[in-house]
């Protein structure tokens, strides 16, 4: 991925006009990590080479940035798991990933709350390592339920709100997710939280509708349900290195081409320069059917 430091000029004081021109370095590709392993479920592991800064990504550049045929390994601390590659074809672009090997069951695992996790991957002759955990599922979503959407003519508009009980302790971090129906769970447009304002308390909060990046969704429906739908609201706790990850990367979404924004790192958790994160999700699920 493109580094790129951009020097301010110093204003001087000339009725001269000077043209300026950037020279970017080139830097190398990384890799790109993103895996997780969630509660009862499989490790599930994606990597990728990044795009330099101005590079057009399409189908068959995507297809070309995955990386193939890496080692990959799983462990809970006492079952190692070498994970297997394996695709699925979406939109006619294949999509490679690594995950569990039927084939050696002797070391499969589950994710477990409570439980710390380590990731190895060698590629290209490099090794980078990471390390996550599934928390105890401390922080829960006690019901939800849905209301007319505000100020919004559209009657058929809904909002979905929750109510949560945070414990006592700080150092509770969420993560969550909904889905509509038998569709895919797609994070909210912000999605982690901490509970520095909230600790120990019992709050409402507004559940707004996740969202699908890489798809043009018209500004005036984000957030919003509507009438007929059954939703799923997908509520994970998580640790603080994969909501420093989020919370950095969202941060960096929403800032996306503002000027005025203020430069921010992304922080992964992966070793060895490689971008992405390794991530442990404690799940609680709720589902509602919203009435015509």
């Amino acid at each position: 991925m493109k580094n790129i430091s951009i020097l301010i000029l110093l204003f001087v004081f000339s009725s001269c006009e000077k043209g300026i021109t950037f020279n970017l370095d080139k830097t190398e590709d990384k890799l790109v990590v993103e895996a997780s392993i969630e509660t009862d479920e499989f490790p599930l592991v994606t990597l990728t080479k990044s795009f330099n800064y101005f590079s057009s990504i399409s189908r068959e550049e995507l297809s070309k940035s995955f990386v193939r045929n890496a080692d990959v390994w799983v462990s809970d601390g006492s079952k190692t798991h070498k994970l297997r590659e394996d695709s699925v074809i979406i939109n006619n672009t294949t999509l490679y990933f690594y995950t569990i090997n039927p084939n050696d069951p002797l070391t499969l695992f589950l994710g477990t709350e409570g439980k710390s996790y380590s990731l190895k991957i060698v590629t290209a002759g490099k090794e980078y390592n990471a390390s996550t955990t599934i928390p105890l599922l401390t922080k829960k979503v006690d019901s939800i339920w849905w209301a007319k959407a505000p100020q919004n003519p559209d009657t058929n508009k809904v909002v979905l709100k929750g109510r949560v009980t945070d414990p006592p302790q700080y150092g509770n971090y969420i993560r969550y997710f909904t889905k509509i129906g038998q569709e895919r769970f797609l994070p909210g447009e912000n999605s982690v939280f901490d509970d520095q304002v909230v600790n120990g308390t019992t709050y409402n909060a507004d559940i707004d509708k996740g969202i699908d990046r890489n798809a043009d969704t018209p500004s005036k429906d984000k957030g919003f349900f509507e009438r007929g739908d059954t939703v799923t609201l997908k509520f994970c706790n998580i640790d603080k290195a994969t909501y420093d990850f989020w919370r950095t990367m969202e941060f960096n979404y929403s800032s996306l081409g503002n000027p005025f924004s203020s430069p921010n790192k992304v922080l992964g958790n992966i070793s060895n320069g490689a971008l992405g994160y390794f991530g442990g999700y404690a799940t609680q699920f709720k589902s509602i059917i919203i009435p015509k």
